[in-house]
């Protein structure tokens, strides 16, 4: 009886972590002083983990010295469709402690200091 509970109980935890919106995919960041980026989110190890792959002023694509940066790193599910981890800010070149959530097409991430008192958040859209 044991086994059978045990076994459910892995299932249900299994539905409910698929259930939550996946963060892997193609992201566009908001626009933050006229820059915006395509970040690919994609697993490393056990998290998730985003690099800029294409950097924007305005329309136009450009060389910006952030490509190639690793801005999301250690994303772990963290229950209710939420994700937690760590957030570079290239602005200032300064690691924060992160979290996402995914709804459909967009993701909502915040990366905090003081203890998760002072957060600054960007929305970004699923491009794939």
């Amino acid at each position: 009886m044991k086994t059978v509970a045990l076994a459910a109980a892995f299932a249900l935890a299994a539905t409910a972590a698929l259930a939550a919106d996946p963060i892997e995919g193609l992201w566009q960041t908001q626009a933050d002083e006229g820059a915006f980026a395509f970040v690919a989110v994609k697993p490393c190890g056990p998290a998730f983990c985003g690099t800029i792959v294409k950097t924007f002023k305005g329309k136009d694509e450009y060389q910006s010295p952030n490509l190639g940066k690793q801005i999301v790193t250690g994303m772990t599910p963290d229950g209710g469709g939420g994700y937690k981890g760590k957030v570079l800010r290239p602005a200032d070149n300064k690691v924060y402690n992160g979290k996402a959530s995914v709804s459909g097409g967009t993701m909502k991430l915040s990366g905090c200091v003081a203890g998760g008192l002072i957060c600054k958040s960007q929305t970004w859209t699923r491009l794939k």
